[in-house]
């Protein structure tokens, strides 16, 4: 009997793992073949059945879901925009808000960009601890949205006073795809998050990245004096 369902389970797994085998042994007219086998053979259709619906049914409810989550944001946005923050992030009763959408349709670029804009708002109204973890949910292609995000999440954490990490994150963003626009601003806040932490070394650094490697930036001039400004500074604490 152990012999006869060893083999049976050899039979059954070469039928799953080798079509044409199953192909085969179908077509070579064999009855007492699909006799013998015939609780083995509905078992691989239903299974490949099975993945075929399951996998239509996820991609509709996925669709489906996106769709739900787009038209949520729709009026979210709207409320953003209007500055109404309780309604972008709680919804009117009639259309789900911000936060509703981030943690329902996670997974959807809906619910992505939801994260964003909700730690946007929780910024202004704010919830700095909250604003932080939706930022850190976000994620983007495109550099200078996600350079964004990261400077967000430095903001929420300056505004818990964890100056050090604040300062962190804005050399984050200035390094993600950097650039002759937006890296100098980051740089600026990541000295003046040092200088508040007291890490003046670490200011005169990111200071001088700015007159150095963007000498055509607009902060070049601001640069040079808080640069001179913390050198002082850390010469004292020496």
């Amino acid at each position: 009997m152990a012999k006869e369902t060893v083999q049976k389970h050899s039979e059954f797994e070469e039928l799953v793992e080798n079509p044409d085998a199953l192909a085969e042994r179908l077509t070579t007219g064999s009855e007492d073949f699909v006799k013998k086998n015939k609780s083995t053979l509905l078992g691989v259709f239903a299974a490949i059945a099975a993945i075929v619906v399951a996998g239509f049914l996820y991609y509709n409810y996925r669709t489906t879901q996106t769709q739900e989550a787009r038209n949520a944001m729709f009026q979210a946005v709207y409320y953003f925009e209007q500055d109404s923050l309780n309604k972008a992030l709680n919804g009117d009763g009639q259309y789900k808000g911000l936060l509703a959408v981030a943690d329902e349709y996670s997974g959807t670029d809906a619910g992505n960009l939801a994260n964003f804009y909700a730690g946007v708002a929780l910024l202004k109204d704010g919830k700095f601890a909250e604003a932080q973890q939706h930022l850190e949910e976000f994620e983007s292609d495109d550099y200078l949205l996600q350079a964004r995000a990261y400077s967000l999440i430095g903001d929420a954490l300056l505004e818990q006073n964890k100056n050090k990490e604040a300062a962190d994150q804005y050399v984050k963003a200035a390094n993600h795809k950097s650039n002759e626009q937006f890296s100098p601003q980051y740089l600026m806040k990541a000295g003046v998050a040092y200088e508040t932490d007291n890490n003046y070394k670490a200011a005169v650094e990111v200071y001088d990245r700015i007159i150095k490697e963007f000498v055509t930036a607009a902060e070049v001039n601001d640069a040079k004096k808080y640069k001179a400004r913390a050198e002082a500074l850390a010469g004292g604490a020496n």
